[in-house]
């Protein structure tokens, strides 16, 4: 099989519009939820989420083109557009055999609300006609796509919260068999609309601590009482090994294990003990020869049944606690972006190995008998890092985690 490296890196969550400022504010613990503003969410049982501000689309787009893509798209551009850059590609690079693989869970959701009131309320002959390109997911791939001109294969990925993961993996899959030299992966979600805290709400899967907004994203933490919704995007530049030395790329790690499971047990609750997640792992450290981990960054949503399960599953994986490497979640940070939460923490995972530091878990204050393992709280930690992981899981029951090694 034909190595897979990573060259470049894009991000663009609550709390920085860049990599680079993104990631100083994770390692500094600051905290991107407040109180929500892009609709009124006064009737709402939650009321906060992490949004990205003064965001402006026109930045990545024509002001004509803006009304033709949903806010996840526009994100989703961000972000690629950042990576594309960061892996210096130019005009000299091959496109015909340059894909895309993009990842999303819910897509254009505000889009398809804001539609169907429209139908419901004036007519179907009032539904905007950029309604369906802009709300597919597949076409966050498309507009990249085309604003890139990238040839080479376009998949997408709708695996919920995995998605972002899923895409990588599909990426270097495609590399991997030779079905493209490069691949560009953006996993991007705006889902923070009425009808998407309601739904989630409704669930009694999101935190309610309305009047504390930073302090409601809590992983593994006893007081945590779920997720907070999140919005953003992540973008990685993929490319085969050699292809990547021919043109002198700078190398952010290698992409040596991924591993994928079903849980088969439960729509929206992890399997016991979290065992489709250890399976997920087992098959990415059986992928990658089984190296020793230096880190992980844990999917950590801040609800009961993820973080106890996935520690357990993690304490499997590595033979008991005493030989887990530390954990950290990042959700506190940024929240949790769904289908873009893999593709984000991923280029979080890289930097932190480029950087040699691993991010905190902020809003660890008190510690929980079932979570005990070292999840770094509150402050970040330098550490010489050379493997890390970082894990996805789904409702539906989907699983999936990558694995990076420094080159």
């Amino acid at each position: 099989m034909r190595r897979v490296v990573v060259t470049g890196l894009g991000m663009i969550n609550a709390i920085g519009h860049d990599k680079e400022s993104s990631f100083k504010a994770i390692l500094e613990g600051q905290c991107g939820i407040e109180r929500i503003t892009l609709f009124d969410a006064g009737n709402q049982s939650v009321q906060i989420a992490a949004e990205v501000k003064e965001f402006d689309p026109t930045v990545v787009m024509d002001l004509k083109e803006v009304k033709k893509a949903d806010r996840f798209i526009q994100l989703g551009i961000k972000a690629a557009n950042e990576a594309m850059n960061d892996a210096g590609i130019d005009d000299s690079v091959e496109r015909n055999r340059f894909g895309i693989s993009c990842a999303s869970g819910i897509g254009g959701l505000s889009n398809i609300e804001r539609n169907s009131i429209i139908c419901e309320n004036r007519g179907p002959r009032r539904i905007s006609p950029f309604f369906i390109p802009s709300a597919l997911v597949n076409m966050l791939g498309g507009f990249v796509s085309i604003a890139h001109t990238l040839k080479g294969p376009n998949l997408s990925s709708v695996t919920a919260c995995a998605a972002g993961t899923h895409a990588i993996s599909e990426a270097c899959k495609t590399i991997m068999l030779g079905g493209a030299d490069r691949m560009l992966v953006v996993g991007a979600e705006a889902a923070i609309c009425p009808v998407g805290i309601g739904g989630f709400a409704a669930m009694k899967a999101l935190a309610t601590r309305n009047d504390e907004p930073k302090k409601a994203s809590r992983p593994f933490d006893a007081d945590r009482g779920g997720f907070v919704m999140g919005e953003g995007a992540g973008s990685l530049v993929l490319e085969e090994y050699e292809a990547a030395l021919s043109r002198g790329a700078r190398i952010y790690g290698e992409l040596i294990g991924f591993g994928e499971s079903g849980d088969a047990n439960h729509i929206t609750t992890p399997a016991p003990e979290g065992e489709g997640a250890y399976r997920a792992m087992r098959a990415a450290l059986e992928m990658a020869d089984n190296p020793k981990v230096d880190y992980i960054n844990a999917h950590g949503t801040s609800t009961k049944y993820n973080d106890w399960y996935e520690t357990m599953a993690i304490k499997k994986v590595f033979g008991g606690k005493e030989n887990c490497p530390p954990v950290s979640s990042t959700k506190g940070q940024t929240a949790h972006c769904l289908g873009a939460a893999g593709a984000i923490e991923a280029v979080i995972s890289l930097m932190a190995l480029r950087d040699g530091v691993i991010p905190p878990t902020i809003n660890y204050e008190t510690p929980d008998k079932d979570c005990d393992l070292d999840y770094v709280p509150n402050i970040a930690r330098e550490a010489s890092l050379d493997v890390v992981m970082s894990n996805s899981f789904g409702f539906g029951g989907t699983n999936g985690v990558l694995i990076f090694k420094k080159v």
